[in-house]
Parts: C-alpha cells; structure tokens; sequence
C-alpha cells in the first residue's frame, strides 16, 4: 500500500496547500474585516499546518518590505561572490566551485533536495536563506542562543503565543499515534504536510528567482521596484483553482499584499495592462523552471556601476567567476 499512500499523500497535500494561501491572506489582512476572525483563522490553520502564526507574520512582512534586498531580504536571498558577510551573504566561490564539481545534474538535485525537502523547517528553525540582517533566526525561540533582531518590542512576546498553537497540535499528533498508530499519523497526516510545504517552497522560489532577476543594493533599492521584480507563472487552471492562483497573480500580491485572492486575477490583467513594461511573467512550464532555477541560479556577483547583484553562470570548464 506504500505507492497508494505516496499517491494519496500527493493529492491531499497538493490540495491542503490552497488551506496555507487562506492562512497566509489571514497574516496580511486579506481575509477578513473583522480582524478578531482573521486572527482566529489564521492562527488556527497556521496552527494545523505546524506554522507559529505571528512568528511567520512578522518575517513575512519583512520578506514583502524588503523583497530582493541583498540585506534586509528575508526568503531566497543568494550567496555573493566575494560577500563581505555583513551586508552580503559570504559563501559564492565555494557555491560555484560545488556546482563545477558536482556537475549540472547532481547539483540540481542536490538543491532541489535541499530547498523542497529541508527548505522550509531550516527557514522555521534556523532562518536559512533570510539575508544577513537578522542573523540566524528561529521562529519558535526568539531569544539567545538565536538572534533577536527579527523580533523587535512586542513581537518577542507573539513567538511565544504562536508557539501554544504549535505545542497544541503536537499534542493531539501524540494522542493520534499513541491511540491509532504512528503509521496512520505519517500516512494522513506528515505525508500530506510534506507535500504542502514542498508547493510553499516551489511557489516562493519561483517567484523570486530566475537567471535574469536580479537583487538589489540599498542605493537601488525601494518597495515598488522590489515588488516589481517577483514573478508570475503558468501553474493551469487546476492548481489555480486549488492554491487560489498563488503562483499567476503573485506581483499584485507583493505591490498591494491586502488584495484578497478573488480579486487578484483581475488586478492582475490591470497591472499587466499598465504596466507591460515592468511586469515579470515567465511563460516556461513549471517543471521547466524549476530545474533551470536549481541548476543555474548559483550565486550572484555585484554590478558596482549600478548596485545590483547579478546571477553568475557557473563554468563547467574552468573556475572562472
């Protein structure tokens, strides 16, 4: 029954993932007027999905503040070549030279395991991939030995209210396997969230990465032109019906985060329609994508002249960067 479970296990994750883009409308303030409803909503499926509820709304909105800052970014942020560690993440040379080494189709797997996989509890416990502004960050301990600086006055305080959701919901998964088995509870419950946050990583990544989007310095940078340089893609007409066209109306999503998702296809069309010049969309099927992300998205390299850090492509030949 293992293949069935796997199948099943696709399916009802895929499908629980339209319940994390509810949850993440809850964090923005797109859900409901009644803001005591929006926050029951959200802590409760953030909850369900074992997300810390204001922990996560407060790194996200850093994300959506600062989205592609090489500093002050929070999700997807690259390694630089020759990074000075403080206002760059250090780390492209040895990046390069691990994608030469392992060659093409090993690394992409490699970073297709290590994002899809262990992307998203690292970014929870460690804050992986979050710029070096905040340090490395834990969104369910907001003091030492992790750094503070993400949660600043009260939001130290709401990371320990998030974290009572969380310590719920392991508490009925125990009661679940000690009662019916932890095989049942990997079967319809861990199996289906793995799938979940595998979409969350997918859909983040690809909105916020491709060989030709480039991050930005602090001279260069500002909200608008860092909203503008999200992507939107072509994930067809059943995954939008089911993730509520997450993935094809996400540069609206960054420019008016408060825009709910049955209003996002439409203001989509009007932003495209205004603003062809500077609306991304990349039409390469998803599959596609993914794999030219993971293969040539290694590290970035700064433009001096204009303060913007750009994908380097790695040499298979030679270490050339």
């Amino acid at each position: 029954m293992i293949p069935i479970w796997i199948l099943y296990a696709l399916l009802s994750g895929t499908t629980s993932m339209g319940l994390w883009v509810l949850a993440h409308e809850c964090g923005h303030g797109a859900f409901s007027d009644n803001r005591k409803l929006e926050t029951l909503v959200g802590y409760c499926l953030h909850s369900f999905l074992l997300v810390p509820y204001f922990s996560w709304q407060r790194s996200h909105a850093v994300h959506h503040a600062f989205t592609n800052h090489i500093t002050d970014g929070e999700t997807h942020v690259p390694v630089v070549i020759s990074g000075d560690g403080q206002s760059e993440k250090k780390g492209g040379e040895s990046e390069m030279e691990s994608s030469i080494f392992l060659g093409r189709i090993l690394y992409g797997f490699n970073q297709l395991f290590l994002h899809l996989i262990l992307g998203w509890p690292a970014y929870l416990l460690f804050g992986k991939t979050g710029g070096p502004r905040y340090g490395t960050s834990n969104h369910f301990w907001p003091t030492a030995p992790f750094s503070k600086k993400l949660w600043p006055s009260i939001w130290a305080k709401k990371v320990w209210i998030s974290d009572w959701g969380i310590i719920i919901m392991l508490l009925l998964l125990t009661s679940w396997s000690l009662n019916f088995g932890f095989i049942s509870m990997i079967s319809l419950y861990l199996g289906p969230l793995i799938v979940v946050n595998i979409w969350l990583v997918v859909y983040t990544w690809l909105h916020h990465t491709d060989t030709d989007v480039p991050h930005l310095g602090g001279s260069q940078f500002s909200y608008m032109r860092g909203a503008f340089l999200s992507i939107d893609r072509p994930y067809g007409k059943i995954l939008d019906f089911l993730h509520h066209s997450i993935g094809s109306t996400h540069v609206i999503h960054h420019i008016e985060p408060t825009v709910p998702h049955y209003h996002a296809r439409l203001a989509t069309k009007i932003l495209k329609n205004k603003f062809s010049k500077v609306y991304l969309y990349n039409p390469t099927p998803i599959h596609k994508s993914l794999w030219h992300v993971a293969t040539n998205c290694v590290a970035v390299k700064k433009d001096y002249s204009i303060d913007r850090y750009v994908w380097k492509q790695p040499n298979h030949s030679k270490f050339n960067y």
